[in-house]
């Protein structure tokens, strides 16, 4: 079980949204694989944004994926043509 949160909102027209759940894919396995206190990784979709929730062992860990090569050199690289405007990112713990 998760105790900690890293919620990422990205706000994704409706036209590249099938290219964001692709990335979003793409990246699932090796982040659960790959990234140390890695739990969990959901996609939730409303119609005004798309959110990935990531969940972690620790806010450290949430905290230390940020600064991945994974994170940084993959997933933002992929995503970000995509993004209507730059995302919000919030960690939290899990009381």
């Amino acid at each position: 079980m998760a105790k900690a949160y890293l919620q990422i909102t990205m706000y994704v027209s409706n036209n590249n949204r099938p290219a964001a759940a692709g990335v979003y894919n793409k990246y699932k396995q090796p982040f659960l694989d790959e990234i140390k206190g890695a739990v969990s990784k959901d996609l939730l979709i409303r119609d005004e944004d798309v959110q990935v929730l990531h969940g972690f062992n620790s806010v450290e860990e949430a905290n230390a994926y940020l600064k991945t090569d994974l994170f940084n050199n993959d997933v933002v690289k992929e995503l970000s043509p995509l993004f209507d405007k730059a995302p919000e990112i919030k960690i939290y713990a899990v009381a």
